[in-house]
């Protein structure tokens, strides 16, 4: 009896060991995968702002949606400025500005177009998959709209926001922990999730992770 006993003893301690392991192991292995989900998507946020601000340079405000965004990155072109040569000692000293040099033959400055594929990603990218969250499961698009607001001063200023919600980047992780995330964040008034721009000030298209 008293070994059937011992053995009970030993059984529920190693229960109890274990589950003290998993609930140590849980917000561990819970941050371990957020934080590689959150790299991932800061990088594709990252990107969505080179396309934005190269799309922003041609037509002078931002893309409102992906299908015109992805369209530009892949059938457009931007200026690209090859420069040759550059002002030396003797011609400051001699005063030739940059444009009497240029007028002179002394340094050239070509304006080329150049495929906006090529000069923000390379040729093999996917522009696509600018539009995608990238988690595993289920494809799901940023949200991402444009405006134009007016400043305090009364300057009119072209602005873009896309974001992805913490229950699209934390999709399939551990439910109550991206619960209390989310709650965290809204106590502190701060978006849960990661996103790029605001609609509402003009931030400079900060991130909200920067």
């Amino acid at each position: 009896m008293r070994t059937v006993i011992q053995i009970l003893l030993v059984v529920a301690a190693v229960v109890l060991v274990f589950f003290i392991y998993k609930s140590i192991q849980r917000p561990i292995e819970f941050d371990k995968a957020k934080d590689a989900r959150y790299e991932a998507t800061v990088e594709k946020l990252k990107e969505i702002r080179s396309a934005q601000l190269a799309y922003k340079d041609v037509y002078g405000r931002f893309a409102g949606t992906f299908d015109t965004l992805v369209s530009f990155v892949i059938h457009d072109s931007v200026r690209n400025v090859k420069a040759i040569g550059e002002l030396t000692d003797s011609m400051i000293e001699a005063k030739i500005s940059e444009k009497k040099a240029i007028e002179m033959g002394l340094i050239i400055r070509d304006t080329i177009k150049v495929s906006v594929l090529e000069s923000l990603f390379g040729k093999d990218f996917d522009a696509n998959s600018l539009r995608y969250v990238p988690v595993p499961g289920e494809k799901t698009e940023f949200h991402m709209a444009e405006t134009v607001i007016t400043t305090g001063s009364g300057i009119q200023v072209p602005v873009f926001e896309a974001k992805a919600h913490n229950n699209v980047i934390l999709r399939g992780l551990d439910r109550q922990l991206v619960i209390n995330l989310n709650a965290q964040r809204r106590t502190n008034e701060r978006y849960p999730g990661l996103k790029v721009g605001s609609l509402t000030e003009a931030n400079n298209n900060a991130g909200n992770w920067e």
